[in-house]
């Protein structure tokens, strides 16, 4: 009976292991192997989780202007930055079909530049530009551009292949100012 009440008093006396009246006031405990666990209550969890959040919201609202995909807030970034345009002649080429009935293909197209050096850089491959469009153009079927996929996939053929004939400059964009399948 001595040896138990010893144990006890070791017990109220150790800080290191809690007991069934202070679980809730400590962020440690003892496991079975002797090990501190840590636990949270859920107020310094909703802290911490909230302490989060203001610092990644934070951040983000402070490197939102340095994203490539976000503009700025006050419209410096859209005159710094001026898109430049050029639009390509009119291209009507024959589609590529099996049961022998012409159709026809009519595209105007632009491309969008980051800059006047771009645009610079395009001028003196403009035949060759035009010539690997028509080769292109002239190999899809009327089914090839059915639906908005389908008018995707053209803008992204385009563009890639203009991009590789004017490597090291980019184009951004190609634009469609009209296109008739007839």
């Amino acid at each position: 009976m001595a040896e138990r009440e010893d144990n006890k008093a070791e017990e109220n006396e150790n800080p290191d292991t809690g007991s069934a009246g202070d679980q809730g006031e400590g962020d440690e405990k003892q496991q079975e192997g002797g090990k501190p666990k840590l636990r949270l209550s859920p107020k310094k969890l909703a802290i911490a989780a909230v302490s989060l959040l203001v610092l990644l919201g934070g951040g983000g609202y402070f490197m939102w202007d340095k994203l490539p995909f976000a503009g700025s807030s006050d419209g410096s970034n859209v005159a710094a930055n001026p898109k430049v345009y050029y639009t390509l002649p009119e291209m009507v080429v024959n589609l590529s079909s099996q049961d022998k009935r012409a159709q026809y293909l009519k595209l105007k197209v632009s491309l969008e530049a980051k800059n006047q050096k771009v645009i610079d850089a395009l001028n003196p491959i403009m035949p060759r530009i035009l010539d690997m469009f028509q080769l292109y153009l002239r190999e899809l079927r009327s089914s090839d551009l059915e639906g908005s996929a389908g008018i995707y996939r053209l803008k992204e053929e385009l563009l890639r292949r203009i991009n590789m004939e004017l490597h090291p400059h980019r184009i951004s964009r190609v634009l469609f100012n009209e296109i008739i399948i007839q």
